[in-house]
């Protein structure tokens, strides 16, 4: 018995000493420290954990033949927008704005196209389906989340008269966040004639990917290659399932060139999860001016050189002048984005930060109330939304830039989901994003300081506990 001990003993502090100089030379120091942490109270755990949860990066294989794939698809789609592309030497700002981004997100910002904002689900659904009704050529659909409920087969049973019709229709659904889907609902699809494939199957044994909580996150339509989606919403019932709360979702509906950059991020995905090529001279329809918005796809994730979402969001905060305004269900910011809206509160500028105050995430979001004091004594204003769970992603500048899509302002959707994007560069567009932040500021209640200093000791320590492990969250 003693001996036994003794060798579980040896075989804990072997794992330690072995894994504490991989740590410290894999990670960033937040990141790392969160690790030693566990690793030194819990050896065995703590392997375990690294093995299955330690890498946020896809093969290098993978890598590199999506960024081989994003450049055969820029250098097709690049003739056909060379016209709608804004000129960037008009204002120093704009100029700097869209270098950025195009460096950052591989892009150009586009002009010629009209956008329409839509902040009601069941609209956004029968949106979308009426859409899909009028389909004739192809039918394109990428979402973290389908699920088996009203939404979900509504959707589904317009595919499948699409496919009756003769339309061509092909589906992504990650494969953890769909994965009821793709056991319950997916065989009929697939008998129909409709394609459904899953994102990032997990597979312990043999993995396609380093880590299974490593998610495709996106969310996007693209029908006939004129009429494009985006946004926060997934093909779901407003209660997620829950029947307990409700949540409030943003998409756009686009016409125009931009509905190109949306199909190319498809069909690189496509080709990455099934290895086929998808017909270029249906799917990239030269393109029609269809307003006048300026706006910018901007893909992100672990298939990019660097963590390209951050840096945008960041360097944008530090260009702000007078306001930011930020709506996220998720709030969990690393040290560089808390310097970023400090050093833009010590100048003057005013930042907002729209939330939810009920959270389906229990870990994250005890990790995000940690924040809250040290922003409001930054004089941030936090606002709690409360008829339901805020689950709109945007980021407003000034009324200059404006930032919608699927990512959440949290180290998660930083460095590990694959998100999607869209940037707002002119003022209309801007205006139009800020009317709906607006809106969700109404209907949230401001968090005073005084307030949040009076709770009890226990709930601030567990939330302390949870900030402990934001690195890996």
């Amino acid at each position: 018995m003693e001996s036994t001990s003794f060798f579980i003993l040896l075989l804990e502090w072997i794992i330690r000493l072995l894994l504490v100089p991989v740590i410290a030379i894999r990670y960033r120091p937040p990141t790392a420290l969160a690790w030693v942490a566990i690793v030194s109270l819990q050896p065995f755990l703590g392997l375990g954990l690294l093995l299955i949860f330690g890498e946020n990066r896809l093969p290098k294989r993978r890598i590199s033949e999506h960024a081989r794939r994003r450049r055969v698809l820029q250098l097709d789609i690049w003739p056909m927008l060379q016209k709608y592309c804004v000129d960037p030497e008009l204002d120093f700002d704009e100029r700097s704005q869209h270098l950025l981004s195009v460096q950052l997100g591989e892009m150009p910002a586009v002009t010629g196209n009209d956008l329409q904002v839509i902040d009601d689900t069941q609209e956004t659904v029968d949106t979308l389906i009426r859409d899909i009704d009028a389909a004739n050529e192809h039918v394109h659909l990428m979402f973290y989340i389908w699920r088996d409920d009203k939404t979900g087969a509504a959707v589904c049973d317009a595919l499948i008269r699409a496919e009756e019709r003769g339309v061509r229709c092909r589906v992504l659904v990650d494969a953890v966040g769909s994965a009821r889907f793709l056991r319950r609902k997916a065989p009929a699809l697939r008998e129909a004639g409709v394609e459904v494939h899953a994102c990032l199957p997990v597979n312990l044994f043999r993995r396609r990917f380093s880590r299974i909580d490593m998610r495709n996150h996106r969310k996007l339509a693209v029908i006939d290659g004129r009429i494009g989606y985006t946004g926060s919403q997934n093909i779901v019932d407003t209660d997620y399932g829950t029947k307990r709360i409700h949540w409030s979702d943003l998409m756009l509906r686009l016409t125009g060139p931009v509905v190109l950059q949306l199909q190319a991020v498809f069909c690189t995905d496509w080709f990455a999860e099934t290895g086929q090529e998808i017909d270029r001279n249906s799917s990239f329809l030269p393109p029609e001016t269809r307003g006048d918005h300026v706006v910018e796809l901007f893909p992100s994730g672990p298939t990019y050189r660097t963590q390209n979402l951050h840096r945008l969001v960041v360097a944008m905060i530090y260009q702000a002048r007078e306001e930011i305004i930020i709506t996220t269900p998720y709030f969990v910011p690393d040290e560089s984005l808390m310097q970023a809206i400090e050093v833009a509160r010590l100048r003057g500028v005013h930042v907002k930060l729209i939330l939810p105050e009920k959270s389906d995430q229990i870990l994250v979001s005890a990790a995000q109330r940690s924040f809250y004091r040290e922003l409001l004594e930054m004089d941030v204003e936090i606002s709690l939304y409360k008829p339901g769970l805020l689950h709109s992603k945007t980021l407003t500048i000034d009324n200059r830039f404006a930032l919608v899509g699927t990512s959440n302002m949290d180290i998660r959707s930083f460095a590990l989901n694959l998100e999607l994007n869209l940037i707002l560069f002119d003022s209309h567009s801007v205006e139009m994003i800020i009317k709906q932040q607006s809106k969700y500021l109404q209907q949230a209640t401001p968090l005073k300081l005084s307030h949040w200093q009076r709770r009890r000791r226990w709930k601030t320590l567990g939330e302390a506990l949870a900030r402990l492990l934001a690195p890996l969250l």
